[in-house]
């Protein structure tokens, strides 16, 4: 059971490392229109989607995926805490 929770813990990790690569691409021109940038726009944007719809961009400033990789955050310590709980 805890290497379970330890696999979908890790995976969190590694979404949010993906999430936090997916964003600094935007600041770099033609960076989400290379293939790296498609796939991780495959992955990412379902995740982003909901909380771009919540949470409208300020100016030219899109708060958003902050929010998004907090939310996933708060995510994983929850999951620790419920194996801590089981354990």
């Amino acid at each position: 059971m805890g290497t379970i929770f330890s696999l979908l813990i890790t995976l969190l990790q590694f979404y949010s490392y993906a999430l936090i690569i997916y964003i600094l691409l935007s600041w770099f021109p033609n960076a989400r229109e290379s293939s790296f940038g498609q796939i991780l726009g495959r992955i990412c944007e379902p995740y982003l989607e909901p909380f771009r719809k919540i949470i409208p961009p300020l100016g030219m400033i899109d708060i958003s995926p902050i929010v998004a990789i907090i939310a996933l955050n708060f995510a994983g310590m929850g999951l620790q805490q419920l194996y801590l709980f089981i354990r």
